[in-house]
């Protein structure tokens, strides 16, 4: 026994009945999709073939719609609805205007440069939500590795074995220290200056304050903070109270607002780069490389 072969109604014959409908002829219809005229009445004549029953009758050089047109346009007309929203959210996403970003970043930059990039990212994206986590630097390398976010962004790294890193721009710290302060006078110091006046130190678990002992060892000086803590936004916040010269990346010196800190070059130099991280296999979305564009500019600021 022959089965008979399902004949399933064309998306696209639907959609030029439908113009169809809206437009009356089929020249404007053709015209409205970038076809030939004689590929409407082809289409036209398919989808009734299809159906079993006419859709238009000739009168008068004009194609009046039947009833059953009619009727068949109603049931119709909200699917067409949603494929013109469709359409328009897939043109927003090819321009990278909708969607969820998702962002991790250590403190140093979390705190002073992502901030400026997303204002401005989001300032022309009023369709795209965020995500965004300040933490560690392990576990925002730990992060991107998993696919648990689309970038992150840290200082000091220069590569990985769970993550692709891309360098964006290398500076070397610097000292903070409040206005009046002894050190204020001269154009740069290290670490025998510091530790005479008293300084703040980085965690020695982090790569930054590895970094910082690192350029004390060198000096042949004791690497004793008078108080030794996490972050060096943290360190920023103690320096302006007095209690000693901060070692700081230059973001968090530039970028914070409400500090009162002077800046002065740190000997010898402690080279740290600003880094992004992506997942290793993944292309960026437009949103991502949106992102990336701003946070760029940014940094260069």
């Amino acid at each position: 026994m022959k089965i008979k072969r399902r004949n399933d109604l064309s998306l696209r014959l639907l959609e030029v009945f439908g113009t169809m409908m809206l437009h009356k002829t089929t020249v404007a219809t053709a015209t409205e999709l970038g076809i030939s005229q004689p590929s409407v009445s082809t289409a036209i004549k398919q989808l009734e073939d299809q159906l079993g029953f006419a859709l238009f009758e000739r009168q008068k050089k004009r194609m009046i719609a039947t009833s059953e047109a009619r009727s068949l346009f109603q049931e119709i007309e909200p699917l067409f609805e949603q494929l013109r929203g469709v359409e328009s959210r897939v043109r927003e996403l090819r321009g990278g205007t909708v969607g969820k970003l998702r962002i991790m970043a250590t403190p140093p930059l979390g705190h002073s440069v992502v901030p400026v990039a997303l204002r401005r990212f989001l300032a022309t994206r009023p369709g795209v939500t965020v995500q965004y986590d300040v933490r560690r630097l392990e576990n925002v390398s730990d992060a991107v590795a998993i696919g648990a976010v689309d970038v992150g962004l840290c200082l000091g790294l220069d590569s990985h074995p769970g993550v692709d890193v891309r360098v964006l721009r290398t500076d070397r710290m610097v000292a903070m220290i409040p206005p009046g302060h002894p050190l204020e006078s001269l154009p740069e110091f290290g670490p025998e200056e510091a530790y005479e006046h008293g300084f703040i130190g980085i965690d020695r678990a982090s790569r930054i304050g590895q970094m910082l002992q690192a350029a004390f060892d060198k000096a042949h000086t004791p690497y004793e903070p008078q108080v030794e803590v996490r972050y060096c936004h943290t360190a920023a916040v103690l320096a302006q109270s007095g209690i000693g010269v901060a070692i700081v990346d230059r973001y968090t010196g530039t970028f914070l607002p409400n500090m009162d800190l002077v800046s002065r070059t740190f000997r010898p130099a402690i080279p740290i780069t600003a880094c992004l991280l992506t997942r290793p296999g993944r292309p960026m979305s437009r949103l991502v490389e949106g992102f990336c564009t701003e946070f760029e500019t940014a940094l260069q600021g």
